[in-house]
């Protein structure tokens, strides 16, 4: 199946972390978040232009995450971000959180494309599908 991914870096800054100097688990979530607006923005795609143009959003529908060893305060990391699918209106991910080859997190994600006026499921646009898909 489809594999084209994107890799982007991610420093973790005291804010990112707990007393202990720990990434907080819901600050992974905020790492993927990021990774996944720049992948688009790498495929010359602004989620702000598609909400102004189109009134489309992605939205994440599921998100399954396996924390496997901590991120720490000043952390240079890597999120990988793999598109495993993309149908009518979802694109599917894996994204890896890893500092050098070492995997502290994982996750599977997917997203929906939503018309926020109607806030239903519609269709990717086409220009956006062949540009994941290429």
């Amino acid at each position: 199946m489809l594999e084209t991914g994107f890799n982007f870096p991610i420093r973790v800054y005291y804010e990112d972390t707990d007393a202990g100097g720990v990434v907080y688990h819901a600050r992974y979530l905020h790492f993927f978040e990021r990774a996944r607006t720049e992948y688009l923005r790498s495929l010359n795609f602004s989620q702000q232009t598609l909400l102004n143009e189109r009134q489309l959003a992605f939205v994440v529908k599921t998100m399954n995450i396996d924390y496997c060893f901590p991120a720490r305060l000043d952390d240079l990391l890597i999120v990988e971000t793999i598109i495993t699918g993309v149908k009518g209106a979802s694109i599917s991910f894996i994204q890896k959180l890893k500092k050098n080859e070492l995997i502290l997190c994982e996750a599977t994600v997917k997203v929906a494309c939503v018309d926020l006026g109607k806030m239903k499921p519609v269709a990717i646009p086409i220009v956006v599908k062949t540009a994941l898909v290429r």
